[in-house]
């Protein structure tokens, strides 16, 4: 029986998850969606949404590689995607291609052409074979502002407004609130229809308040969760990220009842040496109404990554175990 999977986030987290769960897709007969933040006002995506409006494609592109098939010739289209061009300097003039992804460019091409980022991506899916499908949360594009404390060293005690996903990201404050601009987002309606049907709703691992939170600031995807007859799972970090510093793992767990009250879960899987004494992290669990499952999720070589591999390993009996 086919066990539908929808999983929230953005970036490098989401790509792991998602790596993670194409390599149990066939064991467990999964059928995956991504639903990915459109906030992203950095690097490449920050540019092109600066420069041509419509979604910022950095995320959408890294889910679609993510999920992209095993023939030779849809790695290698994958490997396009992800090339980003160096700089060319010609008669003394910079080059205005310089550091993006080819896969950015294609997918705004695409969006422009087609005229719809759901229709935009599904054409881009196909061209990598992708096991699986890759929806935006939102067709517009949204602002994460956050209210920070310290974000000035000078001024620990001084709480001011950090606006845009990359500030936010690299603040060195701590962030005591977080909200979206505008401030309720139209759902993506294929999102919504998905999470209505799907059997499990996976959030994290990932940024917690760039990738994670901000689907639960989205009035109809809070809405469309927490009527969802899913279970739901949720994959902690390996590490404190620069956002999230000050923040415990157990902390990572109360931060989503704190945006939607109303949100349990079923399970939380976490790492047992980024985890430390568990007794915590257990505690808020409990909270979620979850049970924790500690398994060893990290690559080897001691960096904050999870393990494609590994990962997909510890998701195998939690997607499967009965009701």
């Amino acid at each position: 029986m086919t066990i539908r999977v929808v999983a929230f986030g953005g970036g490098h987290g989401l790509s792991a998850s998602l790596r993670a769960l194409r390599r149990c897709a066939p064991e467990l007969d999964l059928d995956i969606t991504a639903v990915v933040t459109v906030g992203d006002d950095g690097g490449s995506s920050g540019r092109l949404r600066a420069e041509r409006g419509g979604l910022p494609p950095g995320d959408l592109r890294q889910a679609l590689v993510a999920l992209a098939g095993d023939h030779p010739a849809t790695r290698r289209s994958a490997g396009l995607f992800q090339h980003r061009f160096v700089e060319a300097t010609v008669d003394g003039r910079g080059d205005g291609l310089a550091g993006h992804a080819v896969g950015n460019l294609l997918l705004c091409g695409l969006m422009e052409l087609l005229g719809d980022p759901v229709a935009a991506l599904e054409h881009a899916g196909a061209m990598l074979g992708a096991v699986g499908r890759v929806l935006p949360m939102s067709r517009q594009p949204v602002d994460i502002e956050a209210q920070v404390r310290g974000a000035d060293p000078g001024r620990p005690d001084e709480v001011c407004t950090v606006r845009g996903q990359h500030q936010v990201a690299v603040t060195t404050g701590r962030v005591e609130s977080l909200r979206l601009t505008p401030q309720a987002p139209a759902a993506c309606a294929e999102a919504v229809a998905t999470i209505g049907t799907a059997d499990w709703l996976i959030f994290g691992p990932g940024s917690w308040y760039t990738s994670v939170l901000p689907h639960l600031l989205v009035p109809q995807l809070a809405a469309a969760i927490l009527a969802s007859p899913a279970r739901r799972l949720v994959t902690l970090n390996l590490a404190a990220e620069k956002e999230t510093l000050g923040l415990s793992v157990a902390d990572h767990l109360a931060a989503l009842r704190w945006y939607l009250p109303e949100l349990t879960a079923d399970f939380v899987l976490a790492d047992a040496k980024a985890v430390g004494d568990p007794e915590p992290v257990n505690r808020a669990a409990e909270s979620l109404g979850a049970r924790l499952v500690l398994a060893p999720v990290a690559v080897d070589d001691g960096t904050p990554r999870h393990d494609p591999a590994a990962l997909g390993a510890a998701l195998v009996p939690v997607l499967g175990a009965d009701r």
